[in-house]
Formats: structure tokens, C-alpha cells, sequence
């Protein structure tokens, strides 16, 4: 069994990488236009494929990189430049456009799962930090199977946090005007297109030094 020291210190390191709290945000621009039972819908999918998605990069990430010939840090430029599409979008309101055909009907259940599994639960929730982080962690607990179901448990509480903060961001909603939405959006919009550019530098660099 890690020490208590080594669990606390991998669940503060999970914890910040993700940002449940700073990811909120971002999740509200992004479902613009729903309602709250759609919201709850598209961050409990969200959530269930990034669980997944951590699951098995904690257990076999190392493996399955190295079997692709894929390092983490080219994975981290991907990412990167993912993020940034979706951050234009938000800027230029190319996704208000599309919001505003789709407000004239239900949201499909294939739009939501569409939206839960990109961008949200990847690049997002399971991005190339928390997908990382995960394979450095996996090392410092330990190989045994103790060490492995101490990390999955961290994992599902910090996924289970990201869902409380996505759930509650419908509530936010509701006290928001179409202008300070609009704000909102551009704003966030600027704050994702610089997390993008930051992934692509630190893995543009890693990969030039490596």
C-alpha cells in the first residue's frame, strides 16, 4: 500500500492537471444553447469516456505509446492544436453560428455524445497533462496491483469532481444575460487558444530537445 504521503501528493498532481474547477468554464461556453438536463447529460458522458480513457492510459499508457511509436510530447502538440480549433471557433463565434441552427431543434442524442467525447472528455478532461501525469504517477505508486487500484481510485474522484463542476455550471447559466455570455465565450475563447499554444510549445520544445 503507497504511503499516504505518495497518495496525496498523486491526487494534488491529478487534481491540478485536470482543473475540474477551471475546466467549468470552458464546459459552459462549449454547451451553449442546452438546457440543464442536456448539460447533465453531455458531463456525465463526458465524464464516464475520460474515466475510461484515464483507466487505460494509468494501466497501459507507457505500453501503448511505446507500441505506436508515439511520444508524449508529440501527443501533447496534438492536443494542442485540437484545442486551438475549438478556441477559434469560440473567438469568431463560428460555434454560435452553428448553435443558433441547432437551437431551432433538439439537441440528437449522437450531437451530445459528439460534443461529451470532443472536446470534453478529450482534449479537456483527458488531455495529454493528465494522460502524462498519469504514466509518471503509475511509476511512483508502484507497479503492484495496490499501488494501481490506489491510483484508479484517485482518478474516479477527481473525474467524479469534474462532473459535480460541469453539473453545477447550468445553474451559473441561468443568472447570465446574452451579453456577458457573449463576453464570456470570446473570453474563454482567448484563455483555451493560450492553453493550446502552451501545449504545443512544451512539446514542440521536449521533442526538439529529445
Amino acid at each position: 500500500m503507497p504511503a499516504f504521503d505518495v497518495i496525496l501528493s498523486a491526487f494534488i498532481t491529478l487534481f491540478v492537471t485536470i482543473d475540474p474547477i477551471g475546466l467549468a468554464p470552458i464546459f459552459l461556453g462549449i454547451t451553449t444553447g442546452m438546457n440543464n438536463k442536456e448539460r447533465i447529460s453531455v458531463a456525465f458522458k463526458a465524464a464516464m469516456v475520460a474515466l475510461i480513457t484515464l483507466f487505460i492510459f494509468a494501466l497501459l499508457g507507457t505500453l501503448i505509446l511505446n507500441a505506436l511509436g508515439i511520444t508524449i510530447h508529440a501527443f501533447r502538440v496534438a492536443g494542442g492544436f485540437l484545442l486551438f480549433y475549438i478556441a477559434f471557433e469560440m473567438i469568431f463565434e463560428k460555434r454560435q453560428e452553428r448553435q443558433e441552427e441547432t437551437s431551432k431543434k433538439a439537441f440528437t442524442k449522437e450531437h451530445l455524445t459528439s460534443i461529451a467525447v470532443f472536446p470534453l472528455a478529450f482534449p479537456l478532461i483527458a488531455g495529454p497533462g493528465a494522460i502524462s501525469a498519469l504514466i509518471i504517477l503509475s511509476t511512483n505508486i508502484g507497479g503492484n496491483w495496490q499501488g494501481q487500484a490506489v491510483l484508479l481510485g484517485i482518478i474516479t474522484f477527481v473525474v467524479i469532481l469534474v462532473f459535480i463542476c460541469f453539473s453545477a455550471s447550468g445553474f451559473i447559466d441561468k443568472y447570465l444575460g446574452v451579453t456577458v455570455r457573449m463576453v464570456l465565450s470570446r473570453l474563454l475563447g482567448v484563455l483555451l487558444a493560450a492553453l493550446a499554444v502552451q501545449f504545443v510549445a512544451d512539446g514542440a520544445i521536449a521533442l526538439v530537445n529529445a
